[in-house]
């Protein structure tokens, strides 16, 4: 493959010229650049990029931190955020740090040392003090899980009133008793969700049980499968249940379907709209984020960031997708 000193001999002009024709300098006449650009194309000279970015300061590349690639809610998102960084010029690194302190500080450290230009963080596990140190300095975007009164530039939707929607709409379905099957309140997600729950309980004046109210370790299908067993085992049942991921809904489904014709009238409405939530059975009615577009402005949000820009939080949209699981 041809180099920089061979397209400089070809086109009769030094190697500097042709540097500065390769990054658009403006101290080259039209005659000479036209000279350099015939023998690039000539030569099939591709420049190193590695060596661009290196002059420039920069990698073009940014890192997506996420507890688990397995978890199909980051599917889309990521699918978003890629497709955007590579049509700017980016690519992504997926970080998956498996909750461990461990491997965040090596992704961490990735930025610090300039080996990627910027971090788009989707783990609601990670630590938010070396996060925020970090962000002092570089540019960081946090995506659905944020902190709030934080200071660092995050893209999301209203977990509180998606959840309390839901709930509204079992209840106006002529549900009374509603259980809720939520992950650990130490993330913000839960928190909200399940404020969400309680607001639409206490509008309709209706019970908060304790005993309907399901904490689970993990988001996992068999946490709500173990979730809907114990709420099945209780004295008084519920007559619906709100989940606060799909995964959970599924499993909690999953549990009605294992052949009791008692529990089949129980309504399940999940949250996220991940892609199995419409193969079901039945099929599951949940709170749509629009996960794809979130990716997207992730992304952008943090290229403006990597300019310079400031950016503004964003909380977008989100819809209930009624299906066969709150039908009866």
């Amino acid at each position: 493959m041809a180099n920089i000193q061979q397209i400089a001999r070809k086109a009769g002009v030094s190697v500097a010229t042709v540097s500065r024709v390769l990054n658009n300098a403006n101290l080259v006449t039209p005659q000479t650049r036209s000279k350099v650009e015939s023998a690039i194309k000539e030569l099939n000279y591709e420049p190193s990029m590695l060596g661009r970015n290196l002059r420039n300061s920069e990698s073009r590349l940014m890192l997506v931190l996420l507890p688990s690639i397995s978890n199909p809610f980051y599917n889309e998102i990521i699918n978003g955020i890629q497709n955007t960084a590579i049509a700017n010029n980016y690519n992504i690194l997926l970080c998956e740090t498996d909750s461990k302190a461990e491997r965040e500080n090596i992704y961490l450290n990735m930025i610090k040392n300039k080996l990627a230009d910027g971090v788009i963080s989707m783990d609601p596990t990670i630590n938010m003090e070396k996060l925020n140190e970090l962000a002092e300095n570089h540019p960081v975007i946090l995506c659905s899980e944020y902190e709030e009164g934080g200071s660092i530039p995050y893209i999301t939707t209203d977990s509180e009133l998606a959840a309390y929607q839901a709930v509204k709409y079992l209840i106006q379905l002529g549900n009374e008793k509603i259980a809720l099957i939520n992950s650990d309140e130490k993330f913000l997600y839960a928190r909200l969700r399940r404020a969400g729950y309680e607001r639409a309980l206490k509008e309709f004046n209706l019970p908060i049980r304790d005993q309907w109210i399901y904490h689970t370790k993990d988001l996992e299908f068999q946490d709500g499968v173990q979730a809907m067993r114990m709420l099945l085992q209780l004295e008084e049942r519920p007559q619906a249940v709100f989940a606060v991921s799909d995964t959970l809904a599924i499993g909690a489904l999953k549990a009605l379907n294992s052949g009791v014709q008692a529990f089949e009238s129980i309504a399940v409405v999940g949250f996220d709209n991940i892609s199995f939530s419409n193969m079901t059975n039945p099929t599951l009615t949940t709170v749509s984020q629009p996960m794809y577009k979130m990716g997207c402005l992730a992304a952008n949000m943090l290229m403006s960031s990597i300019k310079g820009e400031k950016v503004e939080n964003i909380v977008l949209d989100h819809e209930l997708i009624i299906r066969e699981s709150t039908m009866g």
